[in-house]
């Protein structure tokens, strides 16, 4: 891929010219000096200084999209001629929410390694938003998380639902929340753990209607005492605290097994459509189609089916639907 357009991406993700520089092991004024050449070849500004680094231009954002997808179709190009010389077997490589491993993930990895002893099996635990930046740069081939509200179509994902889940607030044991059925209002008032923190590079995931200054605001900060990617670590905080987290009911058994309570609830907590997110132009792939047919069998045998399955493809399977921006930390979106 053009040297000049690799770095491009690297700017626009990292969101400074410094942070692309340090990435890039290239020194700054480099790196400054080839954006303005690459301006100088579009005959257009695509990049503006602000406060927080720099921002794309109107003409950048449609660059920044569209060198995303050559950077996708390169990259599989790559791997393609490395597939057809034969050099490895055919591996997988695979994202997902904390809970998903546990629940069925695990048994699908194991079932492919004793298939295909030599491939290699790559799976990357994190939230929705760190697992799509993955899929976008080609790490990882598709991944299970909660469906991703007002995700921007040019992302070129395709989201296949698996299931509907809930939400639960768990505490450690004897905790005071533990004693009645509580309001969420009485949950709120004790401090909040998340592993849901929200990264400000994600927000080009989204339409630009959910990037106005007002949602940039909540997509930064929100109302938690404690946030890391680390589900363990949460737990870590939560057992030795006060502090609630907020969680995927799928998991209770698991957290009840280490010690962890499900506060009572006396009014509806929200619901969320979990399920396969996978690139348009990696669907139609044999290997892919097999990976996401083994991904609904073992979900059908722990989770409960979102819709039927029509002619071997989920009948709900669609692009991704317009609806309000990111939550903030806290809302149990990301699992």
């Amino acid at each position: 891929m053009d040297k000049l357009l690799s770095q491009f991406l690297a700017v626009a993700e990292a969101g400074t010219i410094s942070g692309a520089a340090t990435a890039l092991f290239i020194s700054q004024p480099t790196l400054t000096i080839n954006m303005r050449k690459l301006e100088e070849q579009m005959g257009v500004p695509l990049l503006v200084r602000s406060s927080r680094g720099v921002d794309l231009t109107p003409y950048g954002e449609t660059l920044y999209q569209n060198a995303r997808l050559m950077r996708r179709l390169y990259d599989n190009t790559l791997k393609a001629i490395e597939q057809q010389r034969g050099r490895t077997e055919h591996g997988i490589s695979i994202g997902l929410g904390y809970s998903w491993w546990t629940l069925f993930i695990r048994d699908v990895v194991v079932d492919y390694s004793s298939r295909h002893p030599n491939a290699r099996i790559h799976v990357s635990l994190g939230n929705q938003l760190r697992c799509m930046d993955q899929m976008l740069s080609g790490d990882i081939s598709l991944f299970i998380a909660h469906e991703i509200e007002g995700l921007s179509r040019s992302t070129g994902a395709r989201f296949l639902p698996l299931t509907r889940v809930g939400t639960g607030y768990f505490v450690r044991r004897g905790h005071p929340l533990l004693e009645a059925p509580r309001t969420i209002a009485e949950i709120e008032a004790y401090p909040a753990v998340t592993t849901s923190m929200p990264e400000t590079r994600h927000q080009r995931f989204f339409e630009t209607w959910s990037r106005t200054t007002a949602g940039s605001a909540s997509f930064n900060q929100g109302d938690y005492v404690f946030a890391s990617n680390s589900l363990a670590a949460c737990l870590d905080y939560v057992v030795r605290t006060d502090a609630v987290i907020n969680y995927t009911d799928t998991l209770e058994g698991e957290l009840a097994r280490r010690g962890f309570g499900r506060v009572t609830v006396t009014e509806p907590t929200r619901q969320h459509v979990a399920g396969i997110y996978v690139l348009e132009e990696r669907y139609d792939d044999p290997r892919v189609r097999e990976l996401i047919a083994w991904l609904h069998e073992a979900a059908a045998k722990v989770l409960q089916p979102f819709e039927k399955v029509i002619d071997g493809r989920p009948a709900g399977s669609r692009a991704p639907s317009a609806r309000p921006g990111p939550r903030a930390p806290g809302s149990g979106q990301n699992r």
